[in-house]
Order: C-alpha cells, then structure tokens, then sequence
C-alpha cells in the first residue's frame, strides 16, 4: 500500500493516499463533505521528473501549488467565500471592486497576494539573515561560518513568525486540524481502527511534516552554503551580497530541497540517530504548528483520510512507505 499524506485546510483536511485525493470540510450547518480533487502530475507526462533528487524541488513545487488550490476549495466548501461575498456587508471599495470586476475580482487579488507572499517570503528568509549578518559586523575570521549565522537567524525568524501567526484565532483552528491531520495518520500506521476514540490516543507530531520538512531545509542548508562558500571565498564579501543570494535563489535552493526531501522520505522508513538529531527540531516545531484537535475536527480527518483509501482497506493493517505528511 502507498503512503498517506495531507494538509490542514480551512475548517477541513486534504488526504492523499492510494485512492486518490480527498478534501473534506465541515459546513456551517455542521455536516461534513468529502470532495474527491484530480490532480495532474507532471511526472506522469515526464517520468524522469519522479527520479530521486529530481522529484524532490518538482514534488515541493506541486504541493504548494495543490496545497494552495486545497485551501481555496475548502474556503468554498465550508462557506467562507459566500459569507465574504455578502454585499449587503460589503464596503465601498469592496462593492466597487465587485460591479466593476465580478467574477475576475478574485483573481487578481489572489495573484497579487501571491507576489506580495513571494516578495515577503525572499525579504524575511532570504535577504534580511544576510542583512543581520553584516550588520553585525562579524570578525572577518568567523567570515567562513556565514552561513551558519545566517541558518540560525533564519531559523529564529521561523519560529517567531509561526509562534506569531499561531495566537491569531483563524489560524490557530488551521493548526487544530494540521493536529487532526497527525493524529489520524498515526492512527492509521499504527493499525488501529480509524475511530475518535483511537485518534485521540495518538501523538500530533510526526517526523514527516510539512514542519519538519522546513527545519531539515534549513539544516541542509547551513552545511551546503557553507560548502559554496568554502568553494567560491570571494561570495562571501560584503560587495557580492546581491550575487550571493541570487546563487541561493537560484542554486543553493534546488539543491538543498532535493537533498532534503531525499531526506523526509528516508526519514519516514528508518528511526536512527541521524534521522532524530535532524529531525528534532521540526518535531519541537510541531508544538506551535499543530494544536490538539476536538472530537468535531478528527472526525473531519477519519473522512478525509477513509477516502483515500482503497476499498475494503479501512480496517486492514497499514503498512507506511515513508511519503510526505504535510
């Protein structure tokens, strides 16, 4: 049997596994509906793309993509876009931008958002660590740990950004159901029945989270910045700033995702002091990214994780391959 992952959504869990992929959601009258998505994979047109450290950036890349268009099929599902649509509660501008742009409204702002989130995303963990870094000042002899300062500060950023983020209401639900998520994954590899009751027993944290995925990226690229560095001395001036993180954008990071997700995958199929040491952080992560869920919230993961299943396998024994939780 394969592997089964998900995502926490809005009011909802997104589960794929063996039968496919399953978004279900709590409506606001209380019932919960299961939605069956078809994505297609690029792989399966180009199937060097799922070869090993390949697939790794072109996997992440899709499951952004999939993750994003989750969370915007749940907003519908569970009501959220239709309350935001009440023009009776509209204002002005809002009101405007619905006669002037209908339907197209949507779109635009989402792909304005979009480049805002990309912009914000490379000045917070991109430029900003390599700005600290030189505002300190650093002795130009611990010049060849630079990337190890910036790995650090940048994993201080996360933290603070999540810990943030997780006290706003909204999101803190979200986090609820990532708990759900877990919870009712590790029921399933446990081999329990997927009830509440067994779901509840269960751990929220899980080595192969989206979470953990993020920790393992920042470990990875401590060491392999510091390689490039190591290799390339003259990166590492003040004067080549822009160039340095330009070579990250555009070669440290494709490299330091496709080791990394080599990495979660072999991560879910073995327990060794290697894969704890570097899988603890995004575990300790998991306290701030994952709450526990109430009873209204693993039912919504038991339907969505069911889904995926192949017929007649719900009450089998199952056996993980070690693929991505997010």
């Amino acid at each position: 049997m394969g592997s089964v992952g998900g995502q926490a959504l809005i009011e909802g869990v997104m589960m794929n596994g063996p039968g496919g992929c399953a978004i279900s959601v709590r409506k606001a009258d209380g019932s919960i509906v299961t939605e069956m998505q078809e994505w297609k994979r690029v792989k399966d047109k180009a199937p060097f793309l799922g070869w090993p450290f390949i697939r790794g950036v072109v996997n992440y890349i899709e499951t952004m993509i999939i993750g994003y268009k989750s969370l915007m099929k749940s907003a519908e599902l569970s009501g959220q876009l239709e309350a935001e649509e009440d023009t009776e509660n509209m204002s002005k501008l809002d009101r405007w931008l619905n006669d002037h742009m209908g339907p197209k409204m949507l779109g635009v702002l989402t792909a304005i958002a979009s480049v805002i989130a990309v912009a914000i995303g490379v000045f917070l963990f991109m430029w900003l660590p390599t700005f600290l870094v030189d505002l300190a000042d650093v002795n130009s002899q611990f010049e060849k740990f630079h990337a190890l300062f910036e790995g650090l500060i940048r994993a201080v950023i996360i933290v603070g950004y999540m810990f943030i983020v997780s006290r706003l209401p909204d999101i803190h639900r979200v986090f609820q159901y990532h708990g759900a998520e877990h919870k009712s994954i590790a029921c399933l590899e446990s081999g329990m029945d997927l009830k509440v009751e067994n779901v509840a027993k269960c751990k929220r944290f899980h080595p192969r989270c989206g979470t953990s995925f993020i920790f393992v990226i920042i470990i990875v690229s401590m060491i392999v910045s510091s390689v490039v560095l190591l290799a390339f001395p003259v990166l590492g001036n003040k004067s080549m700033r822009i160039i340095w993180i330009l070579v990250k954008l555009l070669g440290v990071l494709p490299v330091v995702t496709s080791i990394s997700y080599e990495f979660i995958k072999y991560a879910g199929k073995h327990n060794n002091i290697i894969t704890k040491i570097f899988s603890a952080p995004g575990l300790w992560m998991q306290r701030i990214t994952t709450a526990e869920p109430d009873d209204s919230m693993m039912e919504v993961a038991i339907a969505s994780i069911k889904a995926v299943l192949p017929k007649g396998d719900e009450d089998e024994t199952y056996v993980p391959d070690g693929g991505t939780a997010f």
